[in-house]
């Protein structure tokens, strides 16, 4: 695509099923805890957002975790090992009836979660991996890339390629901030409309608002602002969102600081589907 045309332009039917979203004009929902805990937090997650999506008639993936790969501390929780977390979301997908997704961090785990999951998710440090990458597109299964903390919007260009040029059309892209200083993130707006000549695009909208590198180890959030970042990101065309949620975040295993209480997402899905249905007119 050229990459001067109106992004508005880019997501027809056609080229909606050559990137494996299947949304078509409706604001697509990636949602679930951090990382798979248990089996009976999944299902209630799963349960609770899939009812809520389907009241607002929006496409809903869930996501977990299978395994915590990059950690500040040797004693942060990594998950509840690998094959019972996969198969925890192998059955929320078939019990449910979603789509599911994890994060895969090495060439070798690719195939592993492709056999529990519907999108392989590419996690923003390792975005330039190209072992990684190229595993993932060989699966068969949709490739949700984000862009790397480091990252201009514009080189994920090359990222989409290596995937496209490995046999697998399936590309998406998911915005997730970028480091502005030490320990904090910012979201360029203009990532949305720069990456959407590169494959459908998603905002990360609790992990965009991270405090990472904090001194005792354990990542901070600012989720008072994750409203505020989903709206603008929906108003700047991103195609989806992406969002950690938890019946009680301060007791979560992993990333509770910057993720949504679950009692809290309908109302803000019901502000980003109005959004998303303004920009879109």
């Amino acid at each position: 695509m050229n990459s001067h045309s109106d992004p508005e332009e880019h997501w027809t039917a056609q080229s909606a099923e050559v990137n494996g979203w299947t949304a078509g004009n409706r604001l697509q929902i990636i949602a679930g805890p951090c990382a798979i805990e248990s089996e009976e937090l999944a299902m209630q997650v799963a349960e609770e957002v899939g009812n809520i999506c389907s009241r607002l008639d929006l496409p809903f993936i869930f996501k977990g975790s299978y395994r915590k790969a990059n950690r500040s501390r040797l004693d942060s929780f990594t998950g509840i090992g690998d094959q019972k977390a996969l198969g925890i979301l192998s059955r929320v997908g078939e019990k449910m009836g979603v789509r599911t997704t994890t994060d895969i961090h090495a060439a070798d785990e690719a195939a592993l979660a492709a056999a529990h999951v519907d999108v392989l998710q590419i996690p923003a440090f390792l975005c330039r991996q190209t072992d990684l990458l190229v595993a993932a597109a060989q699966t068969g299964k949709v490739v949700n890339i984000k862009k790397g903390q480091f990252l201009a919007p514009q080189s994920m260009v090359f990222a989409a390629q290596k995937v496209r040029e490995s046999g697998n059309q399936q590309i998406w892209l998911t915005e997730r901030g970028t480091m502005m200083g030490y320990q904090d993130m910012v979201v360029d707006m203009r990532s949305f409309p720069a990456m959407r000549n590169y494959g459908p695009v998603i905002a990360d909208i609790t992990h965009s608002l991270q405090q990472p590198n904090q001194s005792a180890g354990v990542t901070g959030g600012r989720p008072e602002l994750i409203a505020t970042i989903g709206k603008a990101a929906v108003a700047a065309g991103a195609d989806g969102i992406f969002i950690e949620t938890h019946p009680d975040p301060a007791s979560a295993l992993s990333d509770g600081a910057n993720m949504l209480p679950l009692d809290q997402l309908e109302a803000l899905l019901v502000r980003l589907k109005r959004v998303h249905e303004a920009v879109r007119d």
